[in-house]
């Protein structure tokens, strides 16, 4: 019955069925994230980064109704030019799939496709999460519960640092979400390393972090982990500078009335146009360092198994 709703590129499929490292990656970032053609350049970048440190890329999205794993680049091309393509997270599936809409999956619905196919590993830019003024709005990221529920590690820059960062990690801890700090001992803030927050734990090598993931998924232990990869330093923005751009970004979506999952979009656009750019290309470099950290994490828990 899988079948029906599911393909597996035979690139992937084989490297499943023989053990060898596979990462996923969303395709939000092609559809909804960039302008063309930086999009298709930036999407065919992260999958060669992956195959360079000895992984097999799996690109998912929706194409026609079906979930693809491992999207092939004349579909990451279909993706990245196609008009009304839905940003899909799990309450959209069933509806994408029997319309047979095409879709953009995000950190939630990638980590369900993922699963599905048996990928472990999923590389991204930075996780959803509790926005601020959840207080007021309840408007909290579907990713967070997907973590709470999916057996998938997911390789970020931390949170998106237009969320309330405090407060997406209280609900992780809440939901026994491990929240781990690669080479760092602060939760990284995505545009930056710093966030004023710590992490559970803290790893210093891909054959550790491995240990700890196949040790959570053998106990059948519920639920995802975050793994924080801080953007490297030469890529990173000014701290003040971004988090004003943030403030101001925020202010707007206000009066503007930009509500649900129309605002995180409308603020990193917005923090873009306020940079003048520079957050984009930041976005771009800790993409790049999550693809590698993600596929040296795939090949050691391949050598585990």
């Amino acid at each position: 019955m899988l079948n029906k709703y599911l393909e597996i590129n035979p690139k992937v499929d084989k490297a499943l069925k023989e053990n060898r490292p596979v990462v996923a990656l969303e395709s939000t970032i092609i559809s909804h994230g960039m302008p063309y053609p930086q999009n298709v350049e930036t999407a065919l970048k992260v999958e060669e980064i992956i195959r360079d440190n000895g992984a097999v890329p799996a690109t998912v999205g929706i194409i026609e109704g079906k979930i693809k794993v491992g999207l092939t680049p004349e579909e990451i091309e279909h993706m990245a030019k196609s008009k009304g393509v839905v940003k899909v997270s799990r309450r959209d599936i069933p509806f994408v799939i029997s319309k047979k809409l095409d879709g953009a999956t995000t950190v939630a619905g990638t980590m369900i496709a993922a699963n599905l196919a048996g990928i472990k590993v999923f590389a991204t830019g930075g996780i959803g999460g509790v926005h601020r003024g959840a207080d007021k709005t309840f408007d909290i990221s579907a990713d967070l519960m997907e973590l709470a529920n999916t057996n998938v590690a997911v390789i970020c820059a931390g949170a998106k640092a237009i969320l309330d960062i405090g407060l997406t990690l209280e609900y992780l801890e809440t939901h026994g979400v491990p929240v781990v700090g690669f080479k760092t001992e602060e939760f990284p803030a995505f545009y930056t390393r710093k966030s004023g927050f710590g992490v559970d734990y803290r790893v210093d090598s891909a054959k550790e972090l491995a240990a700890a993931v196949k040790t959570k998924f053998d106990l059948s232990l519920k639920g995802g982990l975050v793994i924080g990869n801080p953007i490297p330093k030469e890529c990173e923005m000014d701290y003040e500078l971004i988090n004003k751009a943030i403030e101001d970004a925020l202010k707007e979506a206000e009066r503007q009335g930009i509500k649900g999952k129309e605002t995180t979009p409308f603020l990193l656009s917005k923090v873009k146009e306020i940079t003048d750019g520079k957050s984009l290309k930041s976005n771009i470099h800790l993409v790049y360092n999550n693809a590698k950290v993600g596929a040296k994490l795939a090949v050691e828990l391949s050598r585990l198994d």
